[in-house]
């Protein structure tokens, strides 16, 4: 049986994807703050989810994720399926404050864990959920948008790192129907079951990228093109 953690799965996208592993194959970590969730959901299969629940904005993720590796017994596939981030163009620090620490900080412990752990053992595959928004700025959320950048630039510096068989999967979604979903009148917003599947169909193929939906790489690909003047004033 194949060993997985999911970092953030009390809800979302990461839930979603807890339970298709596990009909894959997999014995799962699942990970979050609110421990009654992760219960709930290791109680439609209680052999095959082991609970770890914590903040990794606060406590030692690497010490954390050591311990639960030790009780799955190994580990082969690592999701960072945790992320925050507000509309904030007050530009209230505090607001930003919880986004640096959650997709910033604790999202580089987690990396440089995983990516170390890996290396000894000669294997893996680290797959993250970034976000189309990393490919521009933003007025609107410039800390969330901004953090969602060095995630991507942060898997790259790792998939130049690795050797294989250790590979990095960028997953960037543009609009899943999730409490992380933000602003009114959002356009192609798909379901995390949709996302979930897709994602899981990116890891089975080992892709350095994929889009969530898939028709989002028109989107990305118009941000990259399109020029700074042009952008500014939409």
């Amino acid at each position: 049986m194949k060993k997985a953690i999911i970092i953030g799965a009390t809800s979302g996208i990461g839930r979603e994807l807890a339970k298709i592993l596990v009909k894959n194959n997999y014995k799962v970590g699942i990970t979050g703050r609110r421990k009654e969730l992760l219960e709930e959901l290791k109680a439609t299969s209680p052999e095959n989810f082991i609970v770890q629940a914590f903040d990794c904005t606060t406590e030692s993720n690497s010490e954390k994720l050591a311990e639960l590796t030790q009780q799955l017994g190994g580990l082969e596939l690592l999701i960072m399926s945790s992320g925050t981030g507000d509309e904030n163009s007050k530009l209230d620090y505090s607001e930003d404050e919880k986004t640096i620490n959650l997709n910033v900080k604790a999202f580089t412990e987690i990396m440089d864990w995983t990516f170390n752990y890996f290396r000894v053992q000669g294997f893996g595959h680290i797959t993250a959920i970034s976000s189309v928004a990393g490919l521009r700025g933003s007025e609107h959320a410039p800390a969330y948008f901004a953090s969602k950048a060095y995630q991507i630039n942060y898997l790259e510096s790792l998939r130049k790192l690795a050797k294989k068989p250790i590979y990095i999967t960028d997953i960037r979604p543009g609009y899943v129907d999730t409490a992380m979903a933000l602003g009114d009148n959002l356009f192609w917003v798909s379901s995390k079951e949709k996302a979930a599947k897709q994602i899981f169909g990116y890891i089975k193929r080992k892709k350095d990228v994929g889009y969530v939906s898939k028709r989002w790489v028109l989107i990305a690909y118009a941000l990259k093109i399109v020029p700074s003047f042009i952008y500014k004033r939409v």
